[in-house]
């Protein structure tokens, strides 16, 4: 169970990350996150912008000139740069279980807020409502996204605590065919 907010550290790692692609500046670095996060989600300015600057003074980017951009404030990952980023995918591939509680958290207070007489949420003017539809709404994207990421949706039935027994077990055969789908071949739409 997570206490609040994303994983420590995504945000820097997902610096890191879009830094190795290329030289970048800040609020470009945000219009990535928030594209890679299909528009739902986006750090602030205080969250990027002091760790690019406290990746500069750590010798971990540095800032590049661009001729045809001078008062941007591009940086680019260094050497040191490209040694941390090992480290942080090795530190954000064991955030697995974050993510998704983050995600499932989220979505469970969601379908709370629309289901659980305690809670009187006035949404009759917005947007979105708390209500079945929109939970199905919901659903139905993140199945989209399953299947253009991965291939077929298939449903699996089980407890959380059957299927983490099972995951566990049957860890080795999901990673003889996990790079079988769409995304590993680059089939993204």
């Amino acid at each position: 169970m997570r206490k609040s907010g994303p994983p420590k550290g995504l945000i820097s790692y997902l610096v890191l990350e879009l830094l190795d692609e290329r030289p970048r500046y800040g609020y470009e670095l945000l219009g990535e996150i928030t594209a890679i996060s299909g528009g739902h989600w986006e750090p602030s300015y205080g969250s990027v912008y002091p760790i690019l600057y406290k990746f500069e003074e750590d010798g971990v980017a540095e800032r590049v000139e661009r001729a045809d951009e001078p008062d941007r404030k591009y940086f680019a990952l260094t050497e040191a740069g490209r040694e941390m980023l090992v480290e942080k995918r090795r530190e954000i591939g064991g955030e697995a279980k974050d993510f998704g509680d983050v995600v499932l958290g989220f979505y469970h207070l969601y379908a709370a807020l629309a289901t659980d007489d305690r809670f009187a949420v006035d949404d009759a003017d917005g947007d979105w409502k708390f209500s079945e539809r929109y939970s199905a709404w919901i659903v139905e994207q993140t199945i989209r996204h399953h299947e253009r990421d991965f291939g077929e949706f298939e449903r699996i039935d089980a407890t959380p605590e059957e299927f983490h027994a099972g995951n566990s077990e049957n860890a080795e055969d999901s990673e003889n065919t996990e790079d079988s789908g769409p995304a590993a071949s680059g089939a993204v739409n």
